[in-house]
């Protein structure tokens, strides 16, 4: 175990973040090229973290570093948004950052389709490769799941439903299936980051067996 986390999602952080873990109450900053080179959609991400109640790593473009290392020296988790906001000029938010070695599976309820696929929404068409959908009897998309693909060691759920097909529990389903695909299948770690005030995002997580360890993820950029 590292700083909490399982081995597989220590690969995986480690990797995304360019070190892992964070512990002691300590925030580092790392400088990493990652930070400057395309994601998972082509667009850079120059701040990218992830803290837990105990300490944690902040990934930042090296440009960046001087001033996120000054501005976390000493930093608590919980001031890590606003510590690196006014170090760097800029927004940084955070999330609620959940993981799962072992998915609940419930039964499959999608199929997984090519991205550009008639039936996917524009929503889905940016994570490429395949996008797992659930349509109706006829065939009408009802709702789907992408993943970011961040690199081998690690990709993140994301989630969507059509507001006339919800409450009947397809987001929970999709969730599953991928996830289990993820771990089962490519062996590396599934993640699932939501809004801290996406209340209907958390249950889905918490039906699926991604539990909220009070573990958060940090994004931004400089003005």
């Amino acid at each position: 175990m590292s700083g909490g986390a399982s081995d597989r999602l220590g690969r995986f952080l480690t990797a995304w973040l360019g070190a892992w873990p964070g512990t002691d109450g300590a925030v580092t900053a790392v400088a990493s090229d990652r930070r400057a080179a395309p994601a998972w959609d082509g667009r850079a991400n120059p701040i990218v973290g992830v803290v837990t109640p105990t300490g944690g790593v902040v990934s930042v473009r090296p440009d960046l570093h001087p001033a996120a290392a000054a501005a976390l020296a000493g930093t608590a988790p919980a001031d890590v948004p606003a510590a690196l906001s006014d170090a760097v000029g800029g927004r940084v938010g955070a999330g609620i950052f959940r993981w799962s070695d072992d998915p609940v599976a419930f039964e499959p309820v999608g199929r997984w389709v090519p991205f550009d696929d008639p039936v996917v929404p524009p929503w889905l068409r940016p994570f490429g490769g395949e996008v797992l959908v659930a349509t109706d009897d006829g065939g009408r998309y009802l709702a789907g799941v992408g993943l970011k693909r961040h690199d081998p060691t690690g990709e993140e759920i994301s989630v969507g439903t059509e507001e006339a097909a919800r409450g009947k529990g397809l987001a929970r389903r999709l969730v599953s299936q991928a996830a289990r695909r993820v771990v089962d299948e490519r062996h590396a770690a599934v993640t699932y980051l939501h809004a801290p005030d996406n209340l209907a995002s958390a249950r889905v997580a918490e039906a699926c067996g991604f539990p909220d360890l009070g573990w958060k993820v940090i994004f931004g950029a400089p003005a």
